[in-house]
């Protein structure tokens, strides 16, 4: 029995692309991105705080990651949480590991030792300290309201750490609460990310292509025309079709991904 061909000899690449793997040095840049990397980057600059909100699949990790590798470390502490639903007393634990704090038993202790630890990062340490909190939709509005607390030092007199709060569109309505005000009033900066264009999308595969190893034309037209319509321009779903896609061509020997190879991946990838 003859062994399936390989998708990397195939096509001409040094790896799979398509892939979570991909260095935020080789990411693909596009003004939404940059222009919400730039804002993110700028309000942590200030000591000051943002919030990235965006559908799944549109390329928020990409931004947090490219945010945590740009910020110089000799300047920067970056500790990254990913929230579930927690109470007021298990996100403060969550925190305290992820910061280096020494953890407690009660609610108010928890919340020294975190504001202890991020003063000590200043004064000792003359190091910045960044919460990034990712998937905040999930979080309890009386969860939440504990970053106002996080944030005031000296009587709310001094800036200290600044949250990055991401997660999806729901995040926008709790922030919107008006018992989430005082929350809300300390974002300076709320950056969203949207879907891709047709054309997007070509420059955005041939991208991945090219970081690849391939810098020639794998998807003819029309199979480009499948991906944008299966898709709507969402980039982890074009992520997931695409490699499939690719999969489909090698498997039948064909030089091209056309609409029928994606068509047919479609098939296998969506719910």
């Amino acid at each position: 029995m003859s062994k399936p061909p390989n998708l990397r000899s195939h096509f001409g690449l040094t790896h799979v692309p398509f892939t979570r793997e991909i260095a935020t040095k080789d990411r693909w840049t596009h003004p939404q991105y940059d222009e919400a990397f730039d804002a993110i980057k700028n309000a942590v600059e200030r000591r000051q705080s943002a919030s990235l909100i965006a559908a799944a699949g549109l390329g928020k990790t990409m931004v947090l990651r490219t945010l945590k590798d740009r910020l110089p470390e000799a300047r920067f502490r970056t500790h990254y949480i990913k929230v579930t639903d927690l109470s007021k007393r298990d996100f403060c634990r969550e925190l305290c590991q992820a910061c280096g704090a020494q953890t407690a038993a009660t609610y108010g202790s928890l919340v020294r030792r975190l504001q202890e630890r991020m003063e000590s990062l200043v004064a000792q340490d003359s190091l910045r300290p960044v919460l990034i909190v990712d998937e905040a939709h999930d979080m309890r509005p009386d969860v939440l309201a504990i970053l106002r607390v996080l944030t005031n030092f000296e009587m709310d007199s001094r800036l200290v750490v600044s949250i990055i709060l991401c997660g999806q569109p729901p995040l926008r309505g709790l922030l919107k609460r008006a018992d989430m005000e005082a929350v809300s009033r300390r974002i300076v900066y709320f950056a969203s990310l949207r879907t891709l264009t047709r054309q997007e999308v070509c420059d955005y595969v041939a991208h991945r292509l090219y970081v690849g190893g391939c810098d020639r034309k794998v998807f003819v037209d029309d199979a480009f025309d499948a991906v944008f319509e299966a898709t709507q321009g969402n980039l982890r779903a074009i992520d997931r079709l695409c490699l499939r896609a690719m999969e489909v061509a090698c498997n039948k020997q064909a030089a091209h991904v056309s609409c029928d190879h994606v068509i047919e991946a479609r098939q296998t990838v969506w719910p």
